[in-house]
């Protein structure tokens, strides 16, 4: 092999062996794997587009185990590789903290492969993915016990309160009456109520109640502003 190209291709810093490598960039591309559908049955649930952050957990893994293992011990080489990646600039916004703290999650973990910390890399995986579900258990609860807004259009003469009290008792926590006025020029009463549910699937059954009564003229449901 000529000077030049064997200089290009080898080091003076000693590699890990090969077989290290290749077990290294596996565990990596598995740990991304994981993040990733971590976040989707998560905090990627239900978002409209959910096509590049997965796509880039699962990269970001790799490359920054990948950028670990190049830079070893060597110090020099380091802060060589700070100063080529700041170049780059993400102008990406995103939509949540939630989702930094997923990016942090992968880089962490690509770095903890890379270095050889496989162990602490296999540790905190489970580690955060139970506190990540755990806190989402949570988040979820909070949102179901949100209020929604229940709009009644009733005839005049009718106490709205009285009128859905049995739809309530079945399907509310608590409601509250935030607005009462007149409408299609006097000839119906418009109810608004702020309204806490029992269940978080219950607004097409509390609907269907509220219709279903005798005085009753329309109904919907709107999410609070």
């Amino acid at each position: 092999m000529p000077e030049w190209l064997r200089l290009a291709v080898n080091s003076d810093d000693p590699l890990p062996p090969i077989e290290t490598i290749v077990t290294r960039m596996v565990i990596a591309l598995l740990c991304g794997l994981c993040v990733s559908a971590l976040y989707r049955a998560t905090l990627g649930r239900g978002r409209k587009n959910l096509r590049t952050l997965p796509t880039t957990l699962v990269l970001l893994a790799v490359l920054i185990a990948v950028v670990t293992l190049v830079i070893g011990n060597n110090v020099a080489r380091a802060f060589g590789l700070v100063g080529a990646l700041s170049i780059v600039r993400f102008r990406t916004v995103v939509e949540d903290t939630g989702d930094t703290s997923f990016v942090i999650f992968a880089v962490t973990l690509g770095m903890a492969v890379g270095s050889g910390c496989t162990t602490i890399a296999l540790i905190s995986l489970p580690s955060v993915a139970l506190a990540t579900l755990i806190m989402s258990q949570f988040d979820r609860r909070s949102l179901s016990t949100q209020p929604v807004v229940l709009v009644v259009r009733c005839g005049m003469g009718l106490d709205p309160n009285v009128l859905l009290a049995p739809a309530f008792a079945v399907h509310a926590v608590s409601q509250t009456l935030v607005a009462l006025e007149t409408a299609a020029k006097g000839a119906t009463l418009e109810a608004k109520f702020s309204v806490r549910l029992r269940e978080p699937g219950g607004l097409l059954g509390l609907l269907n109640d509220v219709l279903k009564i005798d005085g009753v003229q329309g109904a919907e449901l709107k999410q609070p502003n």
